[in-house]
């Protein structure tokens, strides 16, 4: 039996950072939205934010494709500011908004 080499235990631990990065911290994504969104969203159940766009628990609720958030976060689209997140960011705003959801 081989021994597993120095390059597949690599590869396998930057394959499981790289999952583990992809999924997202919900309380950096709540605390992201508190400083970055609360001008025209509402963010959590405060009060909280303008009425000019969604509030984030109703974006939770209607949008369960999480490829069309990453998308739409990661495109500048009037009237939202091109805000120019990093991918990381955009995972942790797309994990606390699946943290909204009914069960989440």
């Amino acid at each position: 039996m081989k021994k597993p080499t120095l390059a597949a235990a690599l590869l396998l631990t930057f394959w499981y950072a790289a999952a583990t990065e992809a999924a997202g911290d919900a309380e950096s994504g709540h605390k992201l939205a508190q400083v970055w969104c609360t001008s025209c969203h509402i963010v959590d159940n405060s009060p909280q934010g303008a009425d000019t766009a969604p509030p984030f628990p109703t974006i939770a609720e209607r949008h369960h494709d999480r490829a069309w958030i990453r998308a739409w976060l990661s495109s500048p689209h009037p009237p939202m500011p091109n805000l120019n997140l990093s991918r990381q960011q955009i995972d942790n705003v797309v994990a606390y908004l699946e943290s909204l959801k009914p069960g989440g």
